[in-house]
């Protein structure tokens, strides 16, 4: 692991009192805290997160502040840890479901100003809020190949390294030279590929309460023309197989060993199996979808009844990759 110093004094805060860890409340000095970083315009009030997530679905968050500047990241999320503010870093929202009660907390939405991508020879500097699918294109532009497989994947590049994100045979392990990341001490940290810990759905920022900033991809030179058609071929198959057509988190469960997850569901008789306005997709049971009305909670009980159903008949846990937040 490859440390760099940060060269911040730290985080000199108005001693802040009466914050309630559980619902936002900004008083003179931490609201007057935040608006001496990030101006009053990119702070959303009761933002509806259902505008935020690819569920959409999902009640308000108390605030939400845009980002623009990887500083700002460094100057708040220290502070908030001092204060024991709870908050959340959100990318593009495509592995989250939001409670329909909302989020009682501090949203960080990384915004265009966190979304850089550069091309140096065959690496890719991309900071973590510019989305998979435009770093592909990036790359494909650039006659480098590698990122075929992250074409289709709707997430953002910070949080396809927080869980490793992969779709037909390939996976951000593959390609990853280092990461930046921040601690909740705004510290600076980069971490080689091996000090990631990458696993099936899992890295070492799963478990630790690190903040990506900046990702470096190393690729390999190739044919446009067959970058191009590899992703095309790709596409295809997500179209043919996946439910595009409905709001949904992508895969909803992570493959157990052995076996796989929507083969799993349909042999439990759970194509179609809906509340409300969730459903088992009947085009690919491995995904739970909106049908057009669902609330958080119709999409939270499909789940858990999708559980249940192959625990009881097949005695393996289906554990999900969707992230739950906020209150249900």
């Amino acid at each position: 692991m490859k440390i760099n110093a940060s060269e911040s004094e730290g985080v000199k805060a108005p001693c802040i009192r009466n914050v309630k860890v559980r619902k936002v409340s900004l008083n003179t000095d931490m609201y007057d805290y935040i608006k001496s970083i990030v101006p009053r315009e990119r702070l959303l009030f009761d933002e509806p997160m259902s505008n935020h997530t690819t569920f959409r679905v999902g009640g308000e968050a108390d605030c939400m502040i845009l980002i623009e500047e990887e500083d700002e990241l460094l100057k708040l999320i220290p502070f908030f840890r001092k204060i024991e503010q709870d908050y959340f870093v959100l990318g593009n929202g495509s592995n989250l479901l939001v409670g329909d009660k909302g989020y009682r907390g501090i949203v960080l939405k990384l915004g265009e100003g966190m979304k850089q991508i550069i091309v140096e020879e065959n690496c890719i500097h991309v900071q973590a809020g510019a989305l998979l699918s435009a770093t592909a294109v990036v790359a494909r532009d650039a006659g480098l190949t590698g990122m075929e497989f992250a074409a289709g994947i709707p997430g953002s590049v910070g949080g396809a390294i927080v869980m490793n994100a992969g779709a037909y045979d390939g996976e951000m392990k593959q390609i990853v030279e280092s990461v930046k990341v921040m601690n909740q001490e705004g510290e600076i940290m980069v971490l080689d590929n091996d000090t990631m810990e990458f696993g099936y759905r899992t890295s070492i920022i799963k478990n630790r309460p690190f903040v990506v900033l900046e990702v470096v991809l190393q690729l390999q030179t190739g044919d446009k023309d067959e970058i191009q058609a590899k992703m095309d071929e790709l596409a295809e198959k997500r179209r043919s197989k996946q439910p595009l057509n409905y709001p949904s988190a992508g895969s909803t469960f992570k493959r157990p060993e052995g076996h796989f997850a929507g083969k799993l569901i349909m042999e439990a008789n759970m194509r179609g199996f809906r509340i409300g306005g969730a459903q088992v997709s009947e085009k690919h049971c491995g995904f739970v979808v909106n049908t057009g009305k669902a609330t958080a909670a119709d999409i939270k009980e499909v789940i858990e009844e999708v559980q249940t159903r192959v625990k009881e008949r097949f005695h393996v846990t289906l554990e999900p990759e969707v992230i739950f937040l906020g209150e249900f």
